[in-house]
């Protein structure tokens, strides 16, 4: 069995060193071959010498792709990956040694199924403000953190895996791509491009599997543990649903509809409230809703 580990990457070629160097210690099952594609989206920092630095020590390939944005970054990794199964990390993820095998053991025990997934755990840099440990449970979809309390067991509408922690079948891949208008472009915070297609699946019928034994860990830096990176990340979630529902036929008020106005009105004061009244979670809570109320406001224009 041949395993294709992608990562997509842009402008952050020191945290991607990390990622590399941990890859040097996996456990390669028998029977199995790997590599590991490396897919630059036109970043303009040190990647491509990083990446040359582990051509001795990894069965690596750079590929380089110029259209920005993080589901272009996955199809051209598809399009260049010689594995019959795509495993996905990112440039900040730490992999547990037994990660690779114990998705090449997951592939062998369940042909049938298409889409796999595993757990992702924090990787903080200390120190953690109290407010977001307090409420971190609250918060950690922002920070790609999944960790199931089960073993082996089917994926379902609610057990997802992250773009962190994935693998598909990658014939299947091919013929479903990672759709252009979802994901990260740049320094935007659109998403969904995983999950919409993990879930295009499942609705199928076509089976899946959560690999617990295929565990990492997800870098959250200093800049991420703030306020304004919540505030940011969920107005992404909320323009991602905009993207993603149908637009309203009711009554509209200066191109919105009435409900989205009255949704980003009323979380905003809630979150004002509970801000001064509240402690986390309750204000943190507060604010997601508020923020992903934003997000979806920004981007619930009608268009003709």
């Amino acid at each position: 069995m041949h395993l294709t580990v992608a990562i997509c990457t842009w402008n952050r070629a020191e945290l991607l060193r990390q990622t590399l160097e941990r890859m040097t210690r996996l456990w390669i099952s028998p029977g199995s071959s790997w590599e590991v594609i490396v897919v630059n989206n036109s970043g303009d920092d040190d990647t491509d010498s990083v990446i040359r630095d582990f051509t001795a020590r990894l069965p690596i390939r750079p590929i380089w792709e110029q259209i920005p944005g993080l589901s272009n970054a996955r199809n051209a990794a598809v399009a260049a990956a010689g594995g019959d199964y795509i495993i996905w990390t990112d440039d900040d993820v730490l992999v547990g040694q037994n990660w690779l095998a114990a998705y090449a053991s997951a592939f062998a025990l369940y042909p049938n199924a298409v889409v796999f997934g595993g757990p992702i755990e924090p990787w903080f840099h200390e120190p953690t403000p109290r407010w977001l440990k307090a409420a971190f449970h609250e918060v950690e979809t922002a920070y790609a953190v999944r960790n199931y309390d089960c073993g082996d067991v089917p994926l379902t509408a609610e057990i997802v895996p992250f773009g962190a922690n994935m693998a598909f079948r990658a014939s299947v891949l091919r013929d479903l791509p990672f759709d252009p208008n979802l994901g990260r472009v740049g320094n935007t915070m659109l998403g969904g491009e995983e999950e919409v297609l993990i879930r295009s699946l499942l609705s199928r019928g076509l089976p899946g599997r959560w690999v617990a034994d295929a565990r990492v860990q997800h870098y959250i830096p200093p800049e991420r543990q703030t306020i304004q990176y919540l505030r940011r990340f969920y107005e992404g979630v909320g323009a991602t649903k905009a993207r993603l529902v149908p637009h309203s036929n009711g009554r509209l008020f200066i191109g919105r509809p009435l409900w989205v106005w009255q949704e980003r009105v009323t979380t905003a004061i809630q979150y004002r409230a509970d801000r001064i009244h509240t402690a986390p979670p309750v204000w943190v809570r507060s604010l997601k809703r508020a923020s992903m109320a934003r997000g979806r406001f920004a981007n619930s224009v009608k268009r003709t």
